[in-house]
């Protein structure tokens, strides 16, 4: 039997997209009345006490101890100690909506949630998985994929990575999509799809033509009546090293684009402000029509994931990027390491382009942190090991036919010895 708080997030969503596509766990979830919640009310109306939350105060300010705070002294102890909100930090979600609305002016103007922070974007697609996914309702990705979705979808949620072609003739596969797309929704009359991009593993952003093909794909089918949502896992954004290449997430296209289209983007600064061990993430949720008590019952479905996981994500680094956010130079601070990872794109570009092989195919690759290899009548795990037992070379077998290669981690003056050595190696085997 549902919880009554569950039944009553669920009658709010009900007849929407988002709804209509909760798992058997999205379904039973919600954001309990407890502790959390009445701390929240003793917050705003305890005037004379407070006596809700688990910590200690002196003069009603968090007690720190010297032996920290000393190692960041510019924070208050409220900024490096207390808990945040479930939901992260309010000013922090507001700034973050402030920036997407700055990288992508296509959302201006248009509807979504208030950003939730997460532990990180990894932690978003899980919980997203939780609200989503279930044995019955398989999720579509592309091939190849980053192998953390399929520990996602199929080990924690025992459901099913459906896999679509990445490329044909040097760019995105959109047949193949639109294909998966129908397949998906014949089967189970919606659709549960991840976009990624840039694309780990293989570095790949859609062309302007090709971002506005899967646009039109998306919206094709959700006008048959298939209910769709669409994950854009967009940890690298903004990392693009050619001029041919669709400039904003697909969120902002697809978060008005048909009532049948949830649209969830998944970002947040790992990469994009190069914090990566700072662990947050944000989950934003757009669907046309939706209300504003729908997306806030929606938020309090996935805080109710939050609460009954991890319970907050860490308050340090949410101050920081609060911080960070609002200083002046932050742009070309990022623009500098920017343009540092696209030398290293093109030293990379100029080297596979001037080298062939018949057991390596460089995938095609114009963004973000990687590239990958797809391996011809080679085993992509041996030649792993081979690289590094014989040459002290790492890289990733993502599976069994494709290397995956992270030229962000490699200066300059390695790259040519590194990939020189992965031909080298192939041509051993």
């Amino acid at each position: 039997m549902l919880h009554i708080l569950a039944q009553e997030l669920n009658d709010t969503l009900a007849g929407t997209t988002a709804g209509l596509l909760l798992s058997d766990l999205g379904s039973r979830i919600y954001f309990p009345k407890g502790i959390i919640a009445q701390s929240a009310e003793a917050k705003k109306l305890g005037k004379t006490a407070n006596a809700t939350i688990g910590t200690a105060l002196e003069g009603g300010k968090p007690i720190i101890l010297g032996s920290v705070h000393k190692f960041a002294p510019e924070l208050s102890a409220a900024e490096l100690v207390s808990y945040a909100p479930t939901a992260g930090n309010p000013d922090l979600r507001a700034k973050w909506k402030e920036k997407l609305l700055e990288k992508n002016p296509l959302l201006k103007g248009k509807t979504f949630s208030l950003p939730v922070v997460v532990p990180g974007l990894t932690a978003g697609i899980s919980f997203l998985s939780d609200l989503f996914v279930d044995e019955k309702h398989p999720l579509l990705a592309a091939d190849p994929s980053w192998d953390n979705y399929a520990l996602i979808v199929e080990t924690r949620r025992n459901s099913e990575l459906h896999q679509f072609n990445m490329f044909r003739d040097g760019g995105f596969d959109i047949d193949s999509f639109k294909k998966a797309l129908r397949d998906e929704a014949e089967k189970s009359g919606s659709v549960r799809v991840i976009l990624n991009f840039p694309q780990n593993p293989s570095g790949y952003s859609p062309s302007n033509a090709e971002a506005e093909a899967i646009i039109a794909a998306i919206k094709a089918e959700a006008e048959k009546g298939t209910r769709i949502i669409v994950w854009d896992d967009d940890a690298y954004f903004g990392l693009n090293y050619e001029d041919d290449i669709y400039p904003q997430s697909l969120f902002a296209a697809l978060c008005d684009i048909h009532e049948n289209v949830l649209a969830v983007k998944i970002d947040g600064p790992t990469k994009e402000d190069f914090a990566w061990g700072f662990r947050n993430g944000f989950v934003t949720f757009g669907c046309k029509g939706m209300t504003d008590a729908q997306y806030d019952a929606l938020v309090k479905k996935l805080m109710g994931l939050i609460r009954s996981s991890v319970s907050c994500s860490t308050t340090p680094s949410q101050s920081m990027m609060l911080r960070a956010l609002g200083e002046p130079n932050l742009n070309a601070e990022k623009a500098k390491y920017r343009a540092v990872l696209e030398r290293r794109y093109k030293v990379v570009r100029a080297f596979v382009d001037s080298h062939a092989s018949k057991k390596l195919t460089p995938l095609p690759f114009n963004s973000g942190y990687f590239m990958s290899f797809a391996l011809n009548g080679i085993d992509a795990e041996s030649l792993r090991l081979k690289l590094l037992n014989e040459r002290g070379i790492g890289t990733i077998a993502i599976d069994s036919k494709t290397l995956r290669v992270a030229f962000s981690s490699l200066d300059e003056d390695k790259i040519e010895t590194v990939y020189s050595a992965i031909y080298e190696a192939a041509e051993e085997m």
